[in-house]
């Protein structure tokens, strides 16, 4: 037996666990999506074929459309650019107290996250209103994430407060490997510090941020913890967000299993176009 052919025996165990794991949900889920599954069809055991009707309920229903625009809000890009630069100035001294605290809610469970949130919310006795009562800043309490109003942004900020230190990671990591010596150069030359800013650190951050807008935005499709423990999609359809959707639509009677099958296709087709748009005007250098 030649070298490459035992090579390939020993791979089969590996590439059956793939095909297993990752190959067989995506074809079965495919299956559900141009077919109708609900609780009936379960029972009987019968799938009718639809062909690409499910496709077209999810692109006609107005909350999908609403759950799209809701998630756009999840992003973090500006915050964790500016905080990478603070904590890369050595001179400063709250560069040190964030290094050391900038890894404290990556640590945080997704859904102990929002439960915290949920504490700190509360109407009646969340320590956000206390504050915000101490300080004069609110005379009566608010019901952040019950009022249509504050609720996107009460489960925004906990999601990005979470996901915040990953970005800012990435981003310092980078800053970390550009050379002293063009910032003098520059300094030299008469540039000034925004100038500085934008003809040598935007440039060659160009890849990470690239990344992380790609990362940020598949990761943003996929926010649901903390709709879970802070508002459950409420109140009203204030805080539905796309996973939020297809799981609704999926476990919610009527239990749309292809609809809720199509719904997650459909996502997985606007992050992967998504990711392509930021390849092409952020990032050129990308061989696609």
């Amino acid at each position: 037996m030649s070298a490459g052919t035992f090579a390939f025996a020993m791979n089969v165990p590996t590439l059956i666990c793939l095909g297993l794991i990752l190959v067989y949900p995506l074809a079965y889920a495919g299956y559900l999506s141009v077919h109708k599954v609900g609780l009936a069809q379960l029972r009987r055991g019968e799938f009718p074929f639809t062909g690409w009707e499910n496709y077209g309920r999810v692109f006609e229903d107005p909350l999908f459309w609403v759950a799209i625009k809701n998630t756009l809000i999840f992003s973090e890009i500006v915050l964790a650019l500016a905080i990478a630069l603070l904590i890369n100035q050595t001179g400063i001294w709250t560069s040190r107290v964030t290094r050391f605290l900038i890894l404290l809610p990556y640590a945080i469970p997704p859904i102990a996250n929002g439960l915290i949130w949920s504490f700190l919310y509360s109407f009646q006795f969340g320590y956000l209103n206390r504050i915000l009562f101490s300080t004069g800043l609110i005379d009566e309490p608010v019901n952040w994430a019950g009022n249509p109003a504050t609720a996107l942004y009460a489960v925004s900020v906990p999601y990005v407060w979470r996901t915040l230190p990953f970005a800012i990671i990435l981003v310092h990591a980078a800053l970390q490997g550009i050379p002293r010596e063009l910032y003098e150069q520059a300094a030299i030359d008469g540039a000034n510090a925004w100038q500085r800013f934008c003809k040598i650190t935007l440039p060659m951050l160009r890849q990470v941020i690239a990344i992380i807008l790609i990362l940020r935005t598949a990761f943003a499709f996929a926010v649901f913890e903390e709709i879970l423990a802070i508002t459950q999609g409420g109140p009203g359809d204030a805080t539905w967000v796309a996973a939020w959707y297809s799981y609704k639509v999926t476990f919610s009677p009527p239990n749309n299993f292809g609809m809720g099958a199509a719904s997650a296709f459909i996502l997985a087709l606007m992050v992967g176009l998504i990711a392509l748009v930021y390849m092409r005007l952020i990032y050129r250098r990308v061989t696609l």
